[in-house]
Parts: structure tokens; C-alpha cells; sequence
């Protein structure tokens, strides 16, 4: 007699937990019966449909539609709506990706229903608790039943907290998915001639952390570096950034620039190709940061500390909001003839989650 599947749900509502997502969905839906439920957290087209249409994830089979709001509400309406859907489906296990705060919402949420919760990307630490997606993190981690690490020092992270049972190194979902697609991001040069730019002739520039944006001072001074550069900049502009932009009175001092080329989010292999020409890229992203330096790109990152340090003697160097360390950095940039393999001792990151997975209903 066949034994019937257990259910596995996947709760995501941002851009990093899609790619997450596209990384593990075509393994564990041939061992599970896998559901997606989508917070809603991010809900517009280059922000999230475009997600799954160009990295071939199943349609969401359930939406919460939350939308965006402050942490609170957000957090809270997750959790309500979430906790309805569950009680319906009454899932074997329920799956949380990354730092955000569907992540949280979603752990919370199953673990006082006593569902066991997989942390995806779990002990990632920049030690800042003023940073909403160290909070995130951290608690996470301590419902989580599974938590399969991208780093060895993430693992390390958690020993250090008395996390020890179920800690798994799985590597990184996101290497996986940039290998997967790597021939179409380096042949992609069309993206180049939409904006009209040439190979490693401009700066690509991410910013959307709310330590940056949600700062007026932090504004200025972001506003200020870029006029000071001497290169052509990229910068698809995240919504929030956009909003504190106006709402602070740079927008049109910005857009005034004749360097800054200010465009609309675009989609993720637009933006990894983005990434792989560039002659650098300027970001307070902890994805951006990892993409890069997997396409031997050099990062500037717009913080003064990462949760990725073995990305830091890989390309990637913390430069603050100091114009001095940028223009230092901009001089002497190498690119870096290193590829990152996604494996750990020959396995896909999406294997290992798997196995285990399967492994712990076995022992269960």
C-alpha cells in the first residue's frame, strides 16, 4: 500500500523568499505534497508576480493579501489570516524563508498550533536588534523544529545561542538558483541596450533597508553620494524608498541628475544580468550582496555590518554611508574569476532540505 504523502506549506511574501522558493519547489513537490500560500507582503508585478512567472514557480494556491503597513499590523494580520488557512489544511509541517515579516508571522503562527516549522535560512546574524529582520530572525529560530543553515557560520551562530537539535548545513538556495540560470544571465546583453549602457561602464544601486531610507539624514547623504560619483548609475528604485524620497524632498534633486538613471524594480534575471555587467554594485542588500559576488561582481555594501561575512574576502566590502570609503573602494575594484558552487559534499542545497525533511517524518 503506497503511503500518502505528508503536506508541506510554504509561506513567502518577498522578493528573496521567491528565489528561495523557485530553488526548492521542483525537489520537495516530488516528495510532498507541497501548498504555497503567499502573505501579500510584496503584491505588485516586478515585485512579486514576475517572480514566479520567469522562474517557473507554481501559482500561489492561496494569497492572504496583507498587503503593505507597519510591522504590527502587518505581522498581526498574517498571523490571523495564516492561522485560518491552517486550521483548514492541517499541514504536516510548515516551511519559513529568510527574515521578513511573513517569516515570523508564519512561524509564530504554525508553532502555536503545534506544527512543526523548517527555518529556511536559519542563524544568520548581523547582531543589530534595532534591524526589524534581526528580530525576525532570531525568534524564528528559536520555534523553529528544522533549521537548515546556508553557512557554517550561520550553524555556528546558533551553537552559541544552545540551538544544537535539527541544525542542518544545507548551503545556500540562492547559489543553487543562480547556477540553474547562469548561461541565461551572462548571454542576456539585451538588458544592457534597454539601458543603454555599456559592459562594466556604470553602477548598479539597490537601497530599500529602512535604517537607510526611513532616515532623513541617511537620505541626504545617500542623495549627496550620488551626485558626487562620476559614472552612470542604475538605481531601480524600491517602493519605500521612493515614498521616503518625496516625502523627505529629494526626489526631484535626484531626479535632476543626468547620471542617475532612475528606473522601475525589474525583474530578477534582468537584475542579475544588471549585476554581471556592472562595473560594481552599490546595495544595502543582503541578497544583492551574495548575487554579486557569485557573478564576480564587486559590492559595495551600504552598511556598516553583514550577515554574510564570507562574502566580505570575496568582493564585498562594508562602506557605510561614507562617501570617502566609496570613492576609495571605486579605485582599485577587481573582479573576481571565482564561482561559488551552491553543494555541500555533492548535494544540492534543495536535496538536503529534502532528505531531511523526509528523515524527520521517518523518525518522528
Amino acid at each position: 500500500m503506497t503511503q500518502k504523502k505528508k503536506l508541506i506549506v510554504s509561506i513567502v511574501g518577498a522578493r528573496p523568499q521567491f528565489i528561495k522558493l523557485a530553488s526548492l519547489t521542483p525537489t520537495i513537490s516530488r516528495k510532498f505534497n507541497h501548498v504555497i500560500v503567499h502573505s501579500g507582503q510584496h503584491y505588485d508585478l516586478m515585485m512579486s508576480d514576475i517572480f514566479f512567472q520567469q522562474l517557473e514557480i507554481p501559482k500561489a494556491d492561496y494569497n492572504l493579501a496583507v498587503g503593505s503597513g507597519n510591522h504590527g499590523a502587518m505581522t498581526g494580520m498574517i498571523m490571523s489570516r495564516f492561522e485560518a488557512l491552517l486550521m483548514k489544511l492541517r499541514p504536516d509541517m510548515v516551511l519559513v524563508y529568510g527574515d521578513t515579516n511573513s517569516t515570523l508571522s508564519g512561524a509564530l503562527t504554525a508553532a502555536k498550533l503545534q506544527i512543526p516549522v523548517g527555518h529556511v535560512e536559519a542563524g544568520l546574524r548581523s547582531f543589530r536588534m534595532d534591524m526589524p529582520e534581526e528580530v525576525n530572525r532570531r525568534l524564528t529560530d528559536h520555534v523553529a523544529r528544522i533549521l537548515f543553515c546556508p553557512t557554517a557560520q550561520a550553524v555556528k551562530n546558533l551553537k552559541n545561542e544552545g540551538i544544537r537539535k535539527e541544525v542542518i548545513l544545507s548551503g545556500d538556495l540562492m547559489y543553487e538558483l543562480i547556477d540553474h540560470y547562469r548561461e541565461k544571465i551572462t548571454d542576456n546583453t539585451g538588458v544592457l541596450a534597454s539601458f543603454e549602457v555599456e559592459r562594466q561602464k556604470y553602477l548598479l544601486m539597490t537601497m530599500h533597508r529602512a535604517g537607510n531610507v526611513d532616515s532623513y539624514e541617511n537620505i541626504r547623504q545617500i542623495v549627496n553620494i550620488l551626485s558626487e560619483l562620476n559614472r552612470v548609475v542604475i538605481f531601480p528604485i524600491h517602493p519605500r524608498t521612493k515614498k521616503n524620497l518625496t516625502r523627505f524632498g529629494f526626489s526631484r534633486k535626484l531626479k535632476s541628475l543626468p547620471h542617475i538613471k532612475l528606473v522601475e524594480p525589474v525583474s530578477y534575471l534582468d537584475n542579475l544580468s544588471l549585476i554581471n555587467f556592472a562595473e560594481a554594485v552599490l546595495t544595502d542588500s543582503g541578497g544583492i550582496q551574495k548575487e554579486a559576488v557569485a557573478l564576480g561582481t564587486p559590492c559595495l555594501t551600504l552598511r556598516d555590518e553583514t550577515e554574510w561575512i564570507e562574502t566580505l574576502n570575496r568582493g564585498n566590502h562594508l562602506v557605510g554611508l561614507s562617501e570617502k570609503k566609496i570613492m576609495r573602494n571605486l579605485k582599485g575594484l577587481q573582479r573576481s574569476g571565482r564561482k561559488n558552487s551552491c553543494k555541500i559534499r555533492g548535494r544540492k542545497p534543495s536535496e538536503i532540505i529534502t532528505s531531511t525533511i523526509l528523515s524527520f517524518f521517518r523518525d518522528i
